[in-house]
């Protein structure tokens, strides 16, 4: 682990490797859990006022456990999280040609949307862990549905928080990526003075 202001990063995010291969695991990510992707509390007031901007892209199960369930749900750990569509999908998903994606993220890359989606699911692998002290973690997740990713990332030589520049940066700043990149060149410092 590594301290960068106030926020603690496992150094697997540093040297392990990921680069999503979607068209490998077709989306699985938002299919399986479970428990809904993690919701930041302001993204659920952002979630309701955005709905109509994407819920066209939505499948009528997705809409229905909204507005069944609301914008959010509670987990059995006291966590808000999205809805689900039975027991696993995301409710804010839907499926193209073989594929499941966000249905907020499509309304988003149209310019319909001014939400991309969950910081959660753009984070992905990360996920993040709040303590007492104000703290927040950053761990690497790992879950046999990014098995693909996992290769592509070591084919690509790409590490988990290169591959996630943009939703770093979307969640918490340039200068906190440009500590990871230094991290990331003192942890190969220190390796290659230890051999």
């Amino acid at each position: 682990m590594i301290e960068i202001d106030d926020k603690i990063v496992s150094t697997d995010i540093l040297t392990e490797h990921f680069a999503c291969d979607i068209a490998k695991c077709k989306g699985q990510c938002c299919v399986d859990g479970n428990a809904g992707a993690p919701l930041e509390i302001d993204e659920v007031d952002i979630l309701e006022q955005e709905y109509a901007n994407y819920k066209r892209y939505m499948t009528p199960e997705g809409i229905e456990s909204v507005e069944r369930n609301g914008f959010m749900v509670v987990d059995c750990e006291g966590d808000y999280t999205t809805p689900l569509v039975g027991d696993a999908e995301c409710a804010y998903s839907y499926v193209e040609n073989g594929v499941t994606l966000c249905a907020i993220e499509k309304a988003f890359l149209r310019g319909e949307c001014s939400f991309r989606k969950p910081i959660s699911c753009h984070l992905y692998p990360i996920r993040l862990i709040r303590f007492s002290n104000g703290t927040i973690g950053l761990n690497y997740h790992r879950w046999s549905v990014c098995a693909a990713a996992r290769a592509k990332g070591r084919q690509e030589g790409l590490p988990v928080y290169k591959s996630l520049r943009q939703p770093i940066i979307r969640r918490f700043g340039e200068e906190f990526y440009k500590a990871l990149e230094c991290a990331e060149e003192l942890l190969k410092q220190n390796e290659r003075q230890n051999r």
